[in-house]
């Protein structure tokens, strides 16, 4: 399980941001904070997707990048992607090169209109796996739920291409379905404080 570390500015926060500078302010004002804007959830979701495999710092130091090259992942401008859109992507050094993961945002795109069109918004489907508190394991100490097994799964039968159980229990710790941040973590009682005033979206 993960223990917190003194930062720089003397705070404690997850260990995970010792790895590099750059993950304190993604750690500080994004991880873990609730998020019901479609567009946001989608990127969250890809870019998940996108690390497997790899590390997230990877991610984050391209994010800009993606963000550039998808439309600030507008899916509906990108579940209308080509080959020709694929084969540009392909040569774009400032994103991670990988077919099968580009391809799969394109899918991915097609997948989530598709849900808007059934569920109202991805938020109303994807906040309808959030897991009970009580439920939970101690922060960090799981990499899979017995949800984001159950959302992995419902995911792929709707045509979904990189959603994992791992690949979704990342997304569940990013967008705020549950709060990993670590026991003694400094920004912990904030994402409680945000969770709970959070209003879950309601199909």
């Amino acid at each position: 399980m993960s223990v917190t570390s003194k930062g720089a500015d003397g705070k404690l926060r997850c260990a995970w941001c010792d790895v590099t500078p750059d993950y304190i302010d993604y750690h500080d004002k994004e991880w873990g904070q609730p998020v019901k804007d479609d567009y946001r959830l989608f990127e969250k979701i890809c870019l998940e997707g996108f690390q497997s495999g790899l590390s997230w710092r990877t991610i984050l130091a391209k994010r800009e990048n993606f963000r550039k090259a998808f439309h600030k992942f507008d899916f509906d401008r990108v579940a209308k992607f080509t080959q020709r859109d694929v084969s540009r992507l392909l040569k774009d050094e400032g994103i991670v090169r990988h077919r099968g993961k580009i391809e799969a945002v394109i899918n991915n795109a097609q997948c989530a209109q598709e849900m808007v069109k059934q569920e109202g918004s991805l938020a109303n489907y994807f906040w309808r796996f959030e897991p009970d508190p009580k439920d939970l394991a101690a922060p960090q100490s799981v990499s899979t739920s017995a949800e984001s097994i159950a959302l992995s799964k419902d995911l792929k039968k709707r045509g979904w291409k990189f959603v994992g159980p791992t690949t979704v229990y990342a997304f569940m710790q990013a967008m705020g379905m549950i709060n990993d941040h670590v026991d003694g973590c400094v920004i912990r009682k904030e994402v409680a404080r945000a969770r709970k005033a959070f209003k879950r979206p309601v199909s």
